[in-house]
């Protein structure tokens, strides 16, 4: 995996740990669900093609 994917997941689990917790405290919990949600979702597109690709090189051991 590339540093570059892992530094800018984990920037998104920062911003989202952040607004959850001031969500939170401002009594705005369905915006704090929907926010780790939205996070969630971003990140699983980030990391799909990168699945994908996984998949084919086994497809490929697997094959000889």
């Amino acid at each position: 995996m590339e540093m570059d994917l892992i530094f800018k997941i984990a920037a998104i689990g920062v911003i989202v740990a952040i607004l959850n917790q001031l969500l939170s405290k401002s009594d705005k919990g369905e915006y704090a669900t929907l926010t780790t949600i939205a996070g969630i979702i971003l990140v699983l597109l980030m990391i799909i093609p990168h699945i994908e690709e996984l998949f084919v090189n086994i497809r490929k051991i697997i094959d000889f």
